[in-house]
């Protein structure tokens, strides 16, 4: 498999870029998740042109207009900041980016909860988006992004790593030339991946792929993959983890005797009450498909969604 490429805040990499002279090296994402990733790593700050040490900033002003300033000496840095975003943003343009992870809290790089100062005084709000994390989110609104700190939380770490793999997948098919077939193809592989987080996107895209040869090809393309990222950006949950789990099991009625059926389903629903976790089921399944050679399910991405040794289906 080709590495994925994403987007990274430098510190995360271990990178002394910070105000402080500092790095904010996170484990996970060096070690674990740069197994399999390429990372473009930007630090906002420092190439927007601040030095290493800086005087440290923080948002300062209202809910619904904020300025990035120096902590004492309350100079504005909003405008350097942001005539450095601009070109950085048309460069991530041309790059097949698969995701982003940026640094939580950052009054430049934080997603979300960023506090905000008032102005003349007074408690913090945490209301903020940091300058360059809205730049980036404006202008990339279906590219998986989310903050180092999120990632510390399983299920959104799940939810982030397998709409990471998606795009990596649709970029592919974008590298690869894309068809009315290749469109056909991808939505059949990903069909109960899409079911296990957003049923009602399930059929409504089964409906616009029926109608493929309506389209432009390019206006569909469009259309899909706004379909694509809006149903992965909602989390699979146990029901409906279980829900596709025994759709899967229907392809098995012949092949499967009494007992081999209820051992699944009692796998099944023991996962959803939270009391193993969905690799256990996922293995079981997996093993039918190997020994039947069920072709259909052995091409569905949603019994490979990432890699195993990511562990990510491991926690109950």
């Amino acid at each position: 498999m080709d590495k994925i490429l994403l987007g990274v805040s430098s510190c995360l990499l271990g990178k002394q870029v910070r105000f402080d002279g500092g790095h904010k090296h996170d484990a996970w994402v060096v070690d674990t998740l740069g197994t399999y990733a390429e990372y473009f790593d930007l630090c906002p700050e420092h190439q927007c042109g601040m030095p290493i040490p800086r005087e440290a900033m923080n948002l300062k002003g209202t809910k619904d207009e904020y300025r990035m300033l120096t902590n004492k000496t309350l100079v504005d840095k909003t405008d350097q900041m942001l005539s450095w975003c601009a070109p950085r943003i048309e460069e991530l343009r041309t790059k097949a980016l698969c995701g982003y992870i940026l640094k939580s809290k950052s009054p430049s790089c934080g997603m979300e909860r960023v506090k905000i100062y008032p102005l003349h005084g007074g408690a913090a709000a945490k209301t903020g988006v940091g300058i360059f994390a809205k730049e980036l989110l404006t202008a990339f609104p279906l590219l998986p992004v989310e903050e180092e700190g999120r990632l510390h939380d399983p299920v959104l770490r799940e939810n982030f790593i397998e709409r990471v793999f998606v795009m990596h997948s649709w970029n592919t098919l974008q590298k690869e030339g894309l068809t009315a077939g290749s469109l056909v193809r991808f939505h059949t592989r990903h069909k109960y991946l899409l079911m296990a987080h957003s049923p009602a996107h399930y059929r409504d895209m089964g409906k616009l792929v029926a109608d493929i040869r309506k389209y432009p090809l390019d206006e569909f393309r469009d259309l899909y993959f706004e379909q694509l990222m809006s149903a992965c950006i909602r989390h699979a949950t146990p029901s409906k983890h279980q829900n596709v789990l025994l759709h899967m099991l229907g392809y098995f009625k012949k092949e499967l005797d009494t007992f081999e059926k209820q051992e699944l389903i009692r796998l099944i629903a023991q996962y959803k009450d939270g009391l193993i976790p969905l690799i256990v089921p996922i293995t079981l399944l997996n093993h039918y498909v190997r020994k039947y050679n069920q072709e259909y399910l052995a091409d569905q991405v949603y019994l490979h969604p990432h890699p195993v040794e990511l562990k990510l289906r491991n926690h109950a």
